[in-house]
């Protein structure tokens, strides 16, 4: 007799995971909306991405990043119930994973409705790193960094955050739907790629990093925020991992978040600038809302969303603006100022805006009031667990990133591809060649 509830779980679990695989072909549209891109080399990537984690994760990924850890929490045993999932093993595949067995999160999720949610997560984790290379990165390269990024430099840090059994898991750090595991690390990852591709263009004479302009598509950048937003309905509401009242409070504060988010975008874009927002702005708006809301949608009611979307535009417009002026990479699709900044902040918010009754309602019964809901020393504490985590997984996750470019680098001639510009003036590409 199956559990009604435990069905009722996986149902919602699947739909989640279902929405969440869609974001990555939606970062894809993003592209294209942002820079104009024609569909081929952006649509071929993002479903490249979805086949290799698919792959990847179900040959070791998985295990890696899911399975009772090893090493005093360091990494997943990558042997657990065997590679891919089991192999010919029905009873591996059907059988409740051990992390939502009542010992654990009590959710009765199977090993298969984990595995896909968890990999769509990885899958569309990567799509946001990817979004720096697509102009300069052989696509080999990129195909090979996939393989690696999959087995470990994605699946290090979700073993030490979300697997009960990590090291900083145990400690007390927390991480809802993946301000950390998800958009900081993504950025890090790319960071240690921006930095491969600078060395190989000083090699080549360049004084500064070629950039990438933006070139609206209206049409495209509209579809592609409502896509994610859509998206952000599994990722966050499915990261309960169980069909509740909670589940549906993270949907409700993960979208007054976006929008308050949007309107605080562009009313500081306007008073930075004295221009008028244009869609572009709007569009970046919501997905910064979206991205700060995430590592604590579990934890927060809807007064506290929307003042942490309101406070999410002035970090994306001063951030961008700060970061824009850097000449050594490019990043037209805002990695770092929103996925990067946005990330980290939401993180440390943790210890300011939680609530315990949502909290405990989530999955996370021992997380402490914030410090503006009277949580004193706990919510202190939980601050440096919460910037403690944010070091280690961004320090791990740049270096395993750096390290593994840098190899491709040396086994493939260099992982840059030829590229040209014919938006920057030839006077601009003579000052950028020096």
């Amino acid at each position: 007799m199956v559990d009604p509830i435990a069905l009722l779980n996986n149902f919602w679990v699947l739909l989640a995971a279902l929405l969440v695989f869609l974001m990555t072909m939606s970062v894809g549209l993003l592209e294209i909306g942002e820079l104009g891109e024609t569909f081929g080399r952006s649509a071929l990537k993002s479903i490249l991405i979805s086949v290799l984690a698919l792959f990847f994760m179900a040959f070791v990924g998985f295990n890696v990043a899911f399975a009772p850890a090893l090493l005093n929490g360091l990494i997943g045993n990558p042997l657990f119930n065997g590679l891919f999932l089991g192999g010919f093993s029905s009873s591996a595949l059907l059988g409740t994973w051990w992390s939502m067995a009542a010992d654990y999160f009590n959710t009765g999720l199977t090993t298969s409705t984990y595995f896909l949610f968890e990999t769509a997560f990885a899958s569309v984790t990567l799509a946001l790193v990817s979004v720096i290379v697509l102009k300069k990165v052989k696509l080999s390269a990129f195909l090979v960094y996939s393989a690696v990024y999959f087995m470990i430099i994605w699946a290090i840090p979700a073993a030490w955050v979300w697997n009960p059994t990590g090291w900083l898991y145990g400690m007390g750090v927390r991480d809802f739907a993946g301000g950390l595991v998800v958009h900081a690390a993504a950025g890090a990852a790319g960071l240690g790629i921006l930095f491969q591709i600078w060395r190989e263009e000083k090699k080549k004479g360049y004084k500064e990093s070629p950039q990438t302009y933006n070139k609206v598509n209206p049409g495209w950048l509209t579809l592609a925020i409502l896509l994610l937003w859509v998206g952000w309905f599994g990722f966050n509401g499915g990261s309960v991992l169980a069909f509740n009242a909670s589940a549906m409070t993270v949907v409700a504060v993960t979208f007054l978040a976006a929008s308050a988010a949007a309107l605080s975008t562009m009313l500081f874009y306007y008073v930075d600038s004295k221009e008028k927002p244009g869609l572009l702005w709007v569009t970046n708006g919501i997905l910064m809302g979206l991205i700060v809301i995430t590592p604590l949608a579990g934890f927060v009611g809807t007064g506290s969303a929307i003042i942490l979307g309101l406070l999410a535009g002035p970090l994306y417009v001063y951030g961008n603006k700060w970061l824009t002026t850097r000449k050594w990479f490019t990043d037209p699709i805002g990695l770092l100022p929103a996925h990067t900044v946005g990330g980290i902040f939401g993180v440390l918010m943790i210890a300011f805006f939680t609530q315990h009754s949502f909290a405990a309602a989530s999955g996370s019964p021992t997380l402490p009031d914030g410090l503006l809901f009277g949580g004193g020393m706990a919510a202190a504490t939980q601050l440096g667990l919460e910037a403690l985590a944010i070091i280690a997984v961004m320090a791990t996750v740049f270096l395993l990133s750096l390290l593994t470019c840098m190899v491709l680098s040396m086994a493939m001639g260099g992982i840059t591809r030829d590229y040209d510009y014919p938006d920057v003036p030839k006077a601009r590409k003579a000052k950028i060649a020096g």
